[in-house]
């Protein structure tokens, strides 16, 4: 069935109203009261717990991903894990995400970027050239068959173009229209690029990351971006609530580096309250209560959960550590270089997953720290089937991580791989646009597509 921006215009009346609303939550909380309702109308035989869903929460719902990078995909491919229908726009050449690796077998080819792969599945995908004028018409042709438009240009960029928030609600009022850049839309350094390490060093997180005396650091991978998909995700459910209300859209700013500094609220809190903030952890004595190495990996046990100093003690199995200058939490605080070599002694000798069975038994808080490899076979995800494989018409099958949440109502369903560039361009424009084949071919031509 193709992807007809005809029947994309935005339902009125009271029925499809709750299709729209975009929070899961909200949808499930109605659910909850009918359930409530049908319990004191039944028979204590009769089951209330109604089956899942077929669709997701976000059915009805149409987006527009205009984002080239990790951060505007990641939230565009949330919406679509739901049930939104999004269709990923793209320059002629392909999204910048298309050439960041690692790639499929070392091959730098445009449709075997990994990230490229895990944040655009479940969406469709078409080309379109904004620095054209035409391009920028047949922008404003779908935007008023769509709900949403996710962008992560400079600011003002898509407002010089003639196509920016204020240009684009003409063509729809209720559109909404969620941004998501490095510094967000205002002040004096929106104008700034940013990286995933601009973001974690101006968001505090570094500041506060690391040994103390050395550099600071920045957590592995790009959390930052993902929190920014995160909060684009979240915030664009709840201004669908409102246009399903008020039937009016607006404008989401999600800055990245407010995003990651958030994170760290009660750090900030803490300083003008004591006029410090947490510390980095200290270059030596430190090593209870941060990773530790065993015989074939890194452990970390803290104190706490339901495990007494004794079960800690004999976990490590080391009489010493029952002397009162360990036992004794303030005598800790004052031997724990004497304390480290105790215990990293005892440890380095014992396997990470046979530690990991014996902390269990003792009710310790410790965890293990996994390996890729060991992560991809985690019994835990393995049971809450967090991992799908999914088949690529150019990679293959390949597993990938993609269940985040688990809604009971309305699960994630896998649909699609990601959009091989202009996947969708006929679909698009000659079934749903209604070009003519040789003005389609002409786009093509034209670089407008």
């Amino acid at each position: 069935m193709g992807y007809n921006p005809a029947d994309l215009i935005p339902r009125t009346g009271s029925g499809p109203v709750l299709i729209r609303l975009g929070l899961a939550w909200l949808i499930l909380a109605k659910l909850k009261r009918n359930e409530r309702i049908l319990t004191s109308t039944q028979s204590p035989q009769t089951s209330p717990l109604p089956t899942p869903l077929t669709h997701g929460p976000l059915d009805g719902v149409k987006v527009l991903d205009l984002s080239e990078d990790i951060a505007g995909s990641f939230c565009g491919r949330l919406m679509a894990d739901y049930g939104a229908d999004v269709l990923k726009i793209e320059p002629p050449t392909g999204a910048s995400l298309r050439r960041m690796g690692p790639f499929f077998g070392d091959d730098p080819h445009p449709e075997k970027s990994l990230f490229y792969l895990l944040m655009n599945l479940n969406k469709k995908g078409a080309t379109l050239n904004l620095e054209t004028v035409t391009g920028r018409n047949i922008l404003n042709r779908l935007v008023p068959h769509v709900d949403v438009v996710i962008e992560s240009y400079r600011p003002g960029y898509l407002a010089d173009l003639g196509v920016g928030y204020e240009d684009l609600k003409k063509e729809n009022s209720a559109l909404i229209m969620t941004s998501i850049t490095p510094f967000g839309q205002t002040g004096p350094y929106s104008q700034y690029k940013g990286e995933e390490v601009v973001n974690y060093a101006m968001g505090l997180i570094m500041s506060i990351s690391g040994v103390q005396g050395k550099e600071p650091l920045k957590h592995g991978g790009f959390q930052a971006q993902y929190e920014g998909g995160l909060n684009g995700a979240a915030s664009t459910s709840m201004a669908l609530f409102l246009a399903g209300e008020i039937g009016e859209g607006q404008h989401i700013d999600v800055s990245i580096t407010e995003c990651v500094a958030s994170s760290a609220m009660a750090t900030q809190t803490m300083y003008p309250f004591m006029g410090g903030t947490l510390p980095r952890r200290p270059a030596t004595g430190s090593n209870f209560g941060h990773p530790m190495p065993c015989k074939d990996g890194w452990i970390i046990v803290q104190t706490g959960g339901g495990a007494s100093w004794a079960d800690i003690a004999g976990f490590f199995g080391d009489p010493q550590l029952m002397e009162p200058k360990f036992a004794e939490p303030a005598q800790r605080l004052r031997n724990t270089a004497e304390m480290d070599q105790v215990v990293l002694e005892s440890i380095k000798d014992r396997g990470k997953w046979d530690l990991f069975t014996k902390a269990a038994e003792a009710r310790m808080l410790f965890g293990l720290v996994q390996t890729p490899s060991e992560l991809l076979e985690c019994p835990q995800l393995e049971s809450r089937n967090f991992y799908r494989e999914i088949e690529h018409p150019v990679i293959g099958k390949v597993k990938v991580p993609a269940v985040l949440f688990n809604l009971s109502l309305t699960p994630y369903q896998y649909l699609r791989p990601a959009p091989l560039l202009g996947q969708h361009n006929s679909e698009i424009y000659v079934d749903g646009l209604e070009y003519s084949s040789e003005d389609y071919v002409r786009l093509r031509q034209l670089n407008v597509i």
